[in-house]
């Protein structure tokens, strides 16, 4: 029969691109009648003469299906590309900077983060502060600190990015403490909006990501406070995008390589190099990803779960890719060709910015634990330096306390009740008498409740019981990847029923549930082919829910922003008794 690709047999019209939200497999996805669709022959040719099926056309099409580089695009069309996820991290950036001073004192977990970070300024490690310092630090004298080391349990990397904006505008202000938290959340809206650009060839549905994200309250109420958690899902988000890049990059590589090696052979590749497909050299995306995963580990540990999912998802999508391109062996080649030096272009890449990230306390002479090993030789592993026994025992110890951590608090909250919005966290609760500046009747309120955006988060948590039917009944791998996200970031916390939960957990795949509910809005937007009326429904249903999401989130604002309110208007924002 002689040789042909291992691609489908479907009816002529079967492989037309599938518009952006459509659950369509592969990689044929196009946009929502946005501007951006393409003409011409279909996006994948399910049938090709062996002489065709390899050239360098071919095979994109078969693994991009569509896509254009940046160049393709008209000038116009390629000012939109930026300017609409520029627009959206702006109004972003505007809702978490503007009051980002209030309140003016610290707020919650800031008392921790926010201290250590004035300690990193002044020594390059966590050193203990004495009794009642948030009274002094609250009235800008931060500089009380004392001599001695503070024992934390939380890497350094936030705390350090915490400590960049306090050195730009001073310890001595709120808006200095949270400057970095605020520029973090703001570019982290930029980042979704291309993001979901890139998956779902929308400018549309680009625009309704950022929107959402942007006017969110968790994510508000996360990006106002110097908390870890906005610079953990920063982190993961970027990584995420580069590996979307590297994805992209990592087919043009197999295409081309493939192309070679049948332009060799007279148009017909040779059945050797379809055995496992080449090694497509070093993938500097995945190098990025690694960088910016050590950075989120180096916030938090729990980046691990993150770096495991998205370094499974990376070697899942190459071993796709070789299947679809007619590589027998695929798996064997994904696994040893792509597989190895994605464990390699990744996991050290992150371990040396990680170890990188602790340079401070290496160059201490007394933070914590600084010395346990000169005081605690060892025969087994005397070898090792002291300082990295140190530094492996101050890791011991911390794992310990997190893994006892079970203490009682009254804004705990189990996992299973953060996609409806069980019980969030209240960061601030004044009540200011009548005549304070605001408060003109005779009970008013100020709070920060770092509640979600309802609609945000029930249409998400609605959302992902579609994805699963997408991914599992269409294969669609945008489903997958998105699923993927928010599995790493919330499966995990259900291994740990016993230890202390809190909401503001769940903004480190926030960005996630963001991109599930876009992904539905995409198909009630429907198909660029589909008839007039429908797609004007779909544009109205998109449009509204958008805007009543933006309406929806101007009445919880006050709540979020603490501003200054009539307690009744207070009481009428908290929908749940759980709330309070």
């Amino acid at each position: 029969m002689g040789l042909v690709t291992q691609t489908s047999t479907r009816p002529p019209g079967a492989g037309q691109p599938a518009p952006a939200g459509t659950g369509k497999t592969a990689e044929a996805a196009d946009s929502s009648g946005d501007g951006m669709q393409r003409s011409g022959p279909p996006a994948r040719p399910w049938i090709s003469r062996p002489a065709e099926a390899f050239t360098v056309g071919a095979l994109q099409a078969r693994l991009l299906g569509t896509a254009q580089s940046w160049r393709d695009y008209p000038p116009s069309l390629r000012l939109w590309l930026l300017l609409v996820p520029v627009l959206t991290a702006v109004a972003g950036g505007i809702l978490r900077f503007v009051r980002l001073d209030h309140p003016h004192k610290l707020v919650f977990d800031e008392t921790y983060y926010v201290k250590d970070a004035y300690s990193y300024l002044i020594s390059g490690y966590e050193r203990s502060w004495p009794d009642k310092a948030n009274d002094s630090f609250n009235a800008g004298n931060p500089e009380i600190l004392l001599t001695s080391p503070e024992y934390v349990v939380h890497p350094p990397v936030g705390k350090w990015m915490i400590a960049a904006g306090m050195g730009m505008f001073g310890a001595d202000n709120s808006f200095g403490w949270r400057f970095s938290a605020a520029l973090t959340g703001t570019l982290s809206i930029l980042l979704l909006s291309l993001i979901a650009l890139k998956l779902f060839r929308s400018l549309p549905l680009a625009g309704a990501a950022g929107l959402l994200l942007a006017v969110d309250g968790h994510h508000l109420v996360m990006s106002r406070t110097s908390l870890l958690d906005i610079f953990l899902m920063f982190w993961i988000l970027a990584a995420f995008g580069a590996l979307l890049l590297d994805r992209d990059d990592g087919r043009r590589r197999l295409s081309a390589l493939l192309a070679r090696a049948a332009a060799g052979n007279g148009g017909r590749i040779p059945a050797t190099a379809l055995l496992t497909g080449p090694w497509l050299g070093i993938r500097w995306w995945r190098v990025v990803a690694g960088v910016c995963l050590g950075l989120a580990v180096g916030t938090k540990w729990s980046g691990l779960f993150f770096l495991a999912a998205f370094g499974l998802l990376t070697v899942f999508w190459d071993l796709s890719a070789r299947r679809v391109a007619g590589i027998r062996g695929w798996i064997s080649g994904g696994v040893i060709k792509d597989g190895l030096p994605a464990f390699l272009g990744i996991v050290p890449v992150a371990a040396a910015v990680y170890a990188a990230s602790w340079t401070g306390w290496f160059r201490s002479e007394d933070a914590y634990f600084r010395r346990w090993a000169e005081s605690n030789p060892s025969a087994e592993w005397g070898w090792l330096p002291d300082s990295v026994r140190s530094l492996a025992h101050y890791h011991r110890e911390a794992y310990t306390f997190h893994q006892g951590l079970g203490s009682e608090h009254p804004y705990e909250a189990s996992a299973w009740s953060w996609l409806v919005l069980g019980r969030p966290t209240s960061f601030f609760y004044e009540s200011p008498e009548q005549g304070t500046p605001g408060c003109d009747v005779a009970k008013c309120t100020s709070a920060v409740l770092s509640v979600g955006n309802p609609m945000v988060w029930w249409g998400a948590a609605v959302s992902l019981v579609i994805l699963l039917f997408w991914w599992a009944g269409r294969r669609d791998w945008r489903a997958g990847a998105i699923l993927a996200g928010v599995g790493a970031g919330y499966l995990p916390w259900f291994l740990y029923p016993e230890r202390t939960m809190f909401f503001f957990y769940a903004v480190s795949f926030e960005p996630f549930l963001v991109l599930a509910l876009v992904y539905c809005l995409g198909l009630v937007l429907g198909r660029a082919t589909d008839p007039p009326w429908r797609r004007r429904s779909g544009v109205y249903l998109v449009v509204l829910f958008v805007a009543a999401a933006v309406l929806l989130s101007s009445f919880f604002y006050p709540i979020w922003a603490a501003e200054v309110i009539p307690y009744d208007a207070w009481r009428i924002r908290m929908w749940m008794p759980s709330w309070i």
